[in-house]
């Protein structure tokens, strides 16, 4: 696929693409006349890095985690920078946090979601506890 179809479907603009490339997060084929030919794969691995990306780890980060969201593999970290550790475990604290919030919003609009079920079901008169006329 070209660029424009692979910002379609991650909505991550051609340019921060290319960027994403530049860093070597990811590596599109080259056809003959130059121009980059997308594999379906980087669909999701473009929504990895974006997701990290968005979450506030920078993309120098990006490049050694990513291997990480693949199949189970040994990791092997080498000249690791000092203050990784501590970013890190920042931001899976944060992460943490944001899903915590998350699934008590979720498990929310799931009450309210199964008492509109309820309501619907038992018909507006009853709900409010007058009796049906009609």
């Amino acid at each position: 696929m070209r660029i424009g179809e692979l910002a379609k479907m991650t909505g991550v603009a051609p340019r921060m693409l290319r960027y994403y490339e530049e860093q070597g997060l990811i590596t599109p084929r080259r056809l003959d006349n130059g121009y980059r030919v997308y594999d379906d794969y980087l669909i999701d691995r473009v929504k990895k890095i974006r997701g990290l990306i968005d979450s506030g780890i920078p993309t120098r980060i990006v490049a050694d985690i990513l291997p990480c969201l693949g199949k189970p593999q040994t990791i092997v970290v080498q000249n690791a920078d000092p203050e990784l550790h501590a970013i890190l475990a920042e931001e899976r604290d944060r992460m943490n946090e944001k899903i915590h919030f998350l699934i008590h919003n979720r498990d929310a609009i799931t009450g309210y979601l199964e008492a509109l079920e309820k309501a619907a079901a038992t018909g507006p008169a009853q709900e409010s506890g007058l009796p049906q006329t009609g």
